[in-house]
């Protein structure tokens, strides 16, 4: 047994060291870089800060990705970045990088949770001893961001996963307002709202469309906005409210909605705290989860959270700083 973790330590200790060695580069496996906006995007001002701090970012796609003998690397190029531009950065150089030479590894494509996005993760998963990835390529694999939060019933709407229409029909007859949403959806895609009738048919085309999916009992509150809220190493970082549009149930900022200031009650602080708390033991470093009516609502975001800079924006605080802080420190 003291064998056994006198390797570990002197492992743990090669680790460290080699870290150490490790250039000043931050990879970052994202969507084309062209089609973000910078004033409103999490990916350009974690980098950006990144970037302050002496780091070299090399940006590229998933599609970029190869393995060879052990080796992961990527076809991509390093960039410059340029705060308050319209054009905002300057390629220089492009290559292919072999990602262990990374400090850091930021994935933050954008869903869906698909096979690219599994395949991304078997190929980082090769990479995650020898370099630092935010969010730990296993960890995001083998956590669905609808799933994941069935360890909190207690704290949702009443719910059920399913695919079953009978079960859902019994739902519905019990709350009489529902809302179906896809297991593997993001950003407010494909959300099916019932509050009048069960329409079996039109429920069952969905269901074939969409698969499994999670079933809640609607809250009217939604219509307010909800609290996102920011987890960043195991830490209830900041929240703002997202207000949906006009005539609109979806709150996501990428379906219209609008960001406010916001405060969590004690009871949601309470709750955000707990998810915190396991979302840190299963090596999920930054996270967004939401909440309506002091409700846990069941996305719990950790495969690109955004936000960042709406709450910059709000409030004054940087969350990239304390990002950073968190992994260099």
């Amino acid at each position: 047994m003291f064998c056994l973790k006198k390797r570990q330590k002197l492992k743990n200790q090669l680790r460290l060291h080699n870290l150490k060695k490790k250039q000043k580069i931050v990879a970052v496996q994202a969507n084309n870089l062209s089609t973000i906006k910078i004033d409103t995007d999490t990916t350009f001002l974690l980098c950006l800060e990144a970037q302050r701090r002496g780091f070299k970012i090399f940006w590229y796609n998933t599609n970029q990705l190869t393995l060879n003998n052990k080796k992961v690397s990527a076809n991509g190029f390093f960039v410059k970045l340029l705060e308050n531009k319209k054009k905002f950065y300057i390629k220089i150089k492009n290559l292919e990088l072999d990602l262990s030479k990374a400090k850091y590894l930021l994935i933050r494509q954008n869903p869906p949770f698909n096979l690219e996005y599994i395949n991304s993760t078997l190929y980082l998963e090769k990479l995650s001893s020898q370099t630092k990835i935010i969010n730990n390529p296993i960890s995001i694999r083998n956590i669905s961001e609808k799933f994941y939060s069935s360890k909190f019933f207690r704290y949702m709407p009443a719910t059920i996963f399913t695919k079953d229409i009978n079960k859902i029909n019994k739902f519905y007859k019990k709350y009489k307002q529902l809302v179906i949403k896809p297991i593997n959806g993001y950003a407010g895609k494909d959300i099916m709202f019932i509050n009048k009738n069960f329409n079996k048919k039109r429920v069952s085309l969905y269901l074939k469309k969409i698969g499994h999916a999670m079933i809640q009992k609607f809250l009217p509150m939604v219509k307010k906005g909800d609290k996102r809220v920011f987890i960043i190493n195991g830490k209830v970082c900041g929240a703002i409210k997202r207000v949906p549009s006009k005539n609109s149930i979806l709150s996501n900022l990428s379906q219209g909605g609008t960001a406010i200031n916001t405060t969590l009650n004690l009871n949601e602080l309470k709750i955000a705290k707990i998810v915190a708390k396991d979302l840190r033991k299963n090596n999920i470093y930054f996270a967004g989860i939401d909440f309506v009516s002091g409700k846990l609502i069941g996305d719990i975001n950790v495969t690109s959270p955004t936000g960042l800079p709406q709450y910059k924006q709000l409030t004054g605080k940087d969350l990239s700083k304390y990002f950073w802080n968190g992994l260099i420190n």
